[in-house]
C-alpha cells in the first residue's frame, strides 16, 4: 500500500525586511508612527516579535542619533554590516539646525537603490532621497510647510513632479510621505501589499487610528486658509497657496487636483461661497496684506510676490477687499512679530 499522505506545511513567510536611516534632528512623530505599525503587524498578541516584518536602525557609526525633541536612538549596526533590505526608510525632520545627510549616507542610498530595494523617505527624508540622486522621473511628496525650501534645494526637479497636496505619493520603488501621523498611513499602505487587511487593521486600531488614509487624501491646509471639508477643494487651496507668485489657469489647477473645471467651480461655490478665481484672488491679497504688515518690503515687491503685475494692480485689488491702499493699511498696523517656527 502507498504510504499515507501527510499534508505539507507551507513555508513559514519569510519578514519584509526593513532599514530604517535617521537622520539627524529627525522627527520622532514620524519615525515612532512607522515602526509602531510595524511592530503591530508584525506578529499576534502582545509579544513584538518580527516575525511578518523584521526593521534595523542602520547608520554610519553607532553613535546615537539626536531627535528633534533631545531624545536619542542608538543605531543597531553599520552601513558596512547591513545586509540587504526590501525597504529603506529615511526619516527627516528639522531643515536647518545642523549638517545634512552624510556622504556615507547617500552612498547608501544610491547602493540601497541599485539593489532593488523600495526607498521612502518620510518627512524631509524626501532632501536626502533628491539629493543622493535616486528621484529622477519619480513623483515626490513634500510637505507644504516645505515646499519652498525643496524648490530652491533641487531646481532641476520639474515642479510638476512635486505634490504638496497630499499625505504620501507611492511611484513604483519610490514612495515619499509628508511625515508627522501620515508615517503610519504610509506604513499601512505598504504592509497591505504584503500582508492580509485585517492584520493591518488591527494594528491600526490598536493605535486608535483605525480612520487611515489613502495617499491622495489632502494635506492639512495653511494656517490662514479658510477650511473647507471637501478634498478636492481643500488640495486645491494648497496648490493655490504654493502658486501665489505665479497663479495657475483654472483648467490646470483642476487638472492638478483631478476634476473638471465645471465641477471644480461647483465644488468651490458650495464649500466657500466663491468661485475659485475669486477665492485665488482674495488669498493673494490676504498673503498681501499679511506681507505689509510682517515685513519692510516695497508696495512693488509685495505686489510681484503675490502674483499682481504691478504696484497698481495690487492697490485696485487692495481696496476691494480692505476699503484701503496697501500704503494706508501699513501705516495703520503695527509690525506682526514674527514667529518661531519649529517642526512638529
Amino acid at each position: 500500500m502507498p504510504p499515507p499522505l501527510v499534508p505539507t506545511q507551507p513555508e513559514p513567510q519569510k519578514p519584509i525586511r526593513f532599514g530604517i536611516v535617521l537622520l539627524s534632528n529627525f522627527t520622532l512623530t514620524a519615525f515612532s508612527g512607522f515602526v509602531d505599525l510595524l511592530r503591530l503587524a508584525s506578529d499576534e498578541g502582545d509579544l513584538s516579535r518580527p516575525v511578518r516584518c523584521s526593521w534595523t536602525i542602520v547608520a554610519e557609526s553607532l553613535a546615537p542619533i539626536r531627535a528633534s525633541c533631545g531624545i536619542q536612538v542608538t543605531p543597531w549596526t553599520t552601513f558596512d554590516d547591513a545586509g540587504p533590505f526590501d525597504y529603506l526608510l529615511v526619516v527627516g525632520g528639522l531643515l536647518h539646525s545642523g549638517p545634512s545627510a552624510s556622504d556615507a549616507t547617500l552612498r547608501f542610498i544610491r547602493a540601497a537603490a541599485a539593489h532593488g530595494a523600495t526607498l521612502v523617505g518620510v518627512c524631509t527624508g524626501a532632501f536626502a532621497l533628491a539629493r543622493a540622486g535616486v528621484m529622477d522621473g519619480y513623483r515626490i511628496c513634500v510637505s507644504w510647510f516645505h515646499y519652498w525650501d525643496f524648490v530652491e534645494r533641487f531646481p532641476a526637479i520639474p515642479e510638476a513632479n512635486l505634490i504638496a497636496d497630499r499625505l504620501f505619493v507611492i511611484d513604483r520603488r519610490r514612495i515619499t510621505c509628508s511625515g508627522g501621523r501620515a508615517s503610519i498611513d504610509v506604513a499601512a499602505a505598504i504592509l497591505l501589499r504584503h500582508l492580509d487587511a485585517s492584520i493591518v487593521q488591527k494594528a491600526q486600531r490598536i493605535l486608535i487610528v483605525d480612520d487611515a488614509q489613502r495617499g491622495n487624501a489632502p494635506q492639512p491646509y495653511p494656517p490662514g486658509l479658510d477650511p473647507a471639508s471637501h478634498p478636492k477643494v481643500r488640495r486645491a487651496i494648497l496648490v493655490m497657496e504654493q502658486h501665489v507668485a505665479n497663479p495657475l489657469a483654472l483648467t490646470e489647477l483642476a487638472r492638478r487636483v483631478d476634476t473638471s473645471v465645471r465641477q471644480l467651480e461647483r465644488l468651490f461655490i458650495a464649500e466657500t461661497g466663491r468661485s475659485p478665481n475669486v477665492y485665488g484672488r482674495q488669498m493673494r491679497v490676504r498673503m498681501a496684506a499679511w506681507m505689509l504688515s510682517a515685513s519692510d518690503r516695497t508696495v512693488a515687491d509685495i505686489a510681484m510676490s503675490c502674483g499682481f503685475s504691478d504696484a497698481s494692480h495690487l492697490g485696485r485689488e487692495f481696496r476691494k477687499e480692505f476699503d484701503a491702499s496697501p500704503s494706508a493699511y501699513r501705516l495703520a498696523r503695527p509690525p506682526v512679530a514674527q514667529a518661531e517656527v519649529c517642526e512638529e
